[in-house]
């Protein structure tokens, strides 16, 4: 018997996906592409809402803002279900590792009591503000259009469900369950809470998934991420003796950098589709940033004290900066 090995080219018939095709010619297409482009369900909707007879199921027109292409929202990270999940795997190892390293040696038992104290009354509250954002970036995803635009607002919810279970595990380290039910007391009923609280809870009776998408991600995040956890956490209580309270919150740091990169693109892009677009968002800057740092000051008041106006102006400045950046000047 005699075998005959011999190397055979295969043509694929087709490059991608008729779609895709469409819209980036007849070549390969990327993960991305295909994860992403022109699979929003747009067609044989066959009944309304019942709870919402005026719109369709999947309808542009909830939001104010108007895209010619609600493809033009890509997100520059380029994340599709897989590299989402490869990215934050690596990232819950470094922080798990973080956690590790700072329970084996000890280090929050060495914490002093009146700064423990200070770090729990700040950080442990925030997990139920972090729940809100999971909850409004859910109704983003849920009743935005385009997934290249919605996509990104779901791994960003779930994002914030992590942030959340990251500050109930450093609060049950620095003071058990009883941190918890403190901090949730404080959420509840503690003076200095009650501003953000109302915040928060007005985001989720936002019906308009961009208006959302803007009061929580880009003006309430945009001033509450730098505010705690790179002047208050890596600079104040660090400077105090509490950088072992930076290594667990590493992660929310470094997700706000790369995320704010993918905010500022979609804002960029809606703000450029038209003169219109750009007012809406104008307003909606304007209203939200002011709302989320009258929110903000008492909360950064529990550790800055008299300086807590200071801060937050200081903030207020250079979001305004960034936001102009995206051609968003208010």
């Amino acid at each position: 018997m005699q075998i005959d090995l011999r190397t055979v080219a295969i043509q694929p018939q087709r490059n991608a996906f008729d779609h895709l095709v469409r819209r980036f010619g007849d070549k390969p297409a990327s993960r991305y592409q295909e994860g992403s482009y022109d699979i929003q369900a747009a067609e044989n909707l066959h009944y309304r809402p019942t709870w919402d007879p005026e719109q369709q199921l999947y309808d542009a027109g909830i939001t104010r803002i108007v895209m010619r292409d609600w493809y033009a929202l890509k997100d520059p990270r380029q994340f599709y279900y897989s590299t989402y999940t490869v990215t934050r795997a690596r990232q819950q190892d470094t922080t798990e590792a973080n956690f590790a390293f700072v329970e084996s040696r000890g280090l929050a038992d060495r914490l002093a009591p009146e700064l423990r104290e200070a770090v729990l009354r700040l950080l442990v509250p925030l997990r139920h503000a972090a729940w809100g954002a999971n909850q409004n970036n859910t109704f983003v995803c849920g009743y935005g259009f385009g997934t290249a635009f919605t996509q990104p607002c779901m791994y960003h919810a779930m994002d914030n469900l992590g942030i959340a279970q990251y500050l109930s595990r450093l609060g049950l380290m620095l003071g058990d369950v009883d941190a918890l039910d403190a901090g949730k007391a404080a959420w509840l009923d503690g003076p200095a809470w009650q501003p953000l609280r109302r915040y928060v809870e007005d985001c989720m009776v936002v019906r308009d998934p961009f208006e959302l998408f803007v009061a929580q991600n880009a003006a309430l995040d945009g001033l509450l991420y730098p505010l705690v956890y790179e002047r208050i956490v890596d600079g104040e209580l660090s400077a105090r003796g509490a950088s072992a309270v930076a290594m667990l919150t590493q992660f929310m740091a470094e997700w706000f950098d790369e995320t704010r990169k993918w905010m500022d693109a979609v804002l960029k892009t809606a703000a450029a589709e038209s003169d219109h677009n750009r007012e809406v968002l104008q307003g909606w800057m304007a209203h939200w940033s002011d709302r989320a740092a009258a929110a903000l000051v008492p909360v950064v008041e529990l550790v800055l004290g008299a300086d807590a106006d200071e801060a937050v102006a200081a903030q207020i400045t250079a979001f305004k900066a960034r936001i102009h950046k995206t051609g968003i000047p208010f």
